[in-house]
């Protein structure tokens, strides 16, 4: 980890829903938040609380200093494809165990509502 720079998740209750072009594509009342030192908080979801079968996995990958190496999927609803708007890390590094197998959604590329 760099010097200054943070990753800190924490589970919490809060209600979140996450809606593309209208569509719920995710709801979850116990979601995982991550705060990283420059990034907004991330909204990590369980599975079974995402429409997976909205979902297909693509070959792109990346690899973060500080969380590890992540995959994505593309959202496919009706003729709107949406390239790689989800990810997860399924084996990430030290410090981010609990952020593993968990799914998170680009902030700023769907209709995000936390709370009530």
């Amino acid at each position: 980890m760099n010097p200054g720079h943070t990753v800190t998740v924490a589970p919490t209750d809060v209600h979140v829903v996450v809606r593309v072009d209208g569509e719920t594509v995710a709801e979850s009342d116990h979601p995982v938040l991550l705060h990283e030192t420059g990034m907004p908080t991330r909204y990590y979801l369980r599975r079974e609380d995402v429409r997976m079968d909205l979902l297909r996995p693509v070959n792109f990958t990346t690899e973060c200093p500080f969380k590890g190496h992540a995959s994505y999927w593309t959202l496919e609803l009706g003729d709107s494809v949406h390239d790689g708007i989800v990810w997860s890390y399924e084996n990430p590094i030290p410090g981010a165990e609990g952020i593993k197998d968990l799914l998170c959604f680009y902030n700023d590329r769907v209709d995000l509502t936390v709370g009530e």
